[in-house]
């Protein structure tokens, strides 16, 4: 029985990276979708079928946690990495979501690419880093790696706050029309939101390794508010 616990536990590891790696992928595809035209349609076409694989994801790691819940009755550690997991995957589900939505922005072709004089690539860029360390910093238990994520949060609300700014001052100047400036104040903003996404995630780490979340919440209030949602 133990055994079989533990293989359900290494199963949920391996489904939340592969999870994460999927949000990575999506991530960089709109990335690419900022750099040049050519591979528009294939892009987003792909990044359309990358959210649907997350999609499955979620409900496959839900599944996982039902069963460690149920059959297993899991305590202590195991049961704070299990209720952190069904929150966190709530987290990656919606990067996917805003992943979509830059591609969505991109599809219309209102945008002009390569973007240049705004750092909306750097923000990408940035928000790839905070999701593959948010994912590895629950993997491998590692809470240094979380709370550096967590602390990151403040550059990437800086690098948007300068990415507005840097819009504004291009429309200002003619290089953009107000509708090409909406788009990309649009999609600085999903990547804002993905940064969001990426520090929630490292916060359930937190969580999971010692038991209380930032907002102040131990793991009976997390268990109650999941037991509520079902």
């Amino acid at each position: 029985m133990r055994e079989r616990y533990l293989e359900k536990l290494e199963q949920l590891h391996k489904e939340l990276l592969e999870m994460g790696l999927l949000c990575e992928k999506a991530i960089m595809k709109t990335y690419r979708l900022l750099l040049a035209e050519e591979e528009r349609q294939e892009l987003v076409t792909r990044i359309d079928a990358l959210e649907r694989e997350i999609d499955a994801k979620e409900r496959m790691i839900e599944s996982i946690c039902m069963q460690l819940f149920l059959q297993q009755q899991p305590v202590a550690s195991d049961l704070r990495r299990i209720t952190a997991a069904l929150k966190l995957i709530t987290d990656l589900e919606r990067i996917g979501d805003q992943a979509t939505d830059i591609a969505e922005i991109m599809q219309t072709g209102s945008v002009t690419v390569p973007i240049k004089g705004v750092r909306l690539t750097e923000m990408a860029e940035y928000t790839m880093n905070m999701v593959n360390k948010s994912v590895e910093s629950y993997v491998q238990k590692d809470l240094s790696m979380a709370k550096e994520v967590i602390d990151s949060d403040d550059t990437l609300d800086n690098l948007f706050t300068e990415v507005r700014q840097e819009i504004n001052r291009c429309s200002i100047e003619g290089q953009y029309t107000n509708d090409q400036a909406m788009d990309m104040l649009m999609i600085s903003k999903y990547y804002e939101r993905i940064g969001d996404h990426a520090t929630n995630v490292a916060e359930w780490v937190e969580f999971s390794l010692t038991g209380k979340h930032r907002s102040g919440k131990v793991v009976n209030d997390v268990f109650a508010e999941l037991n509520a949602g079902n």
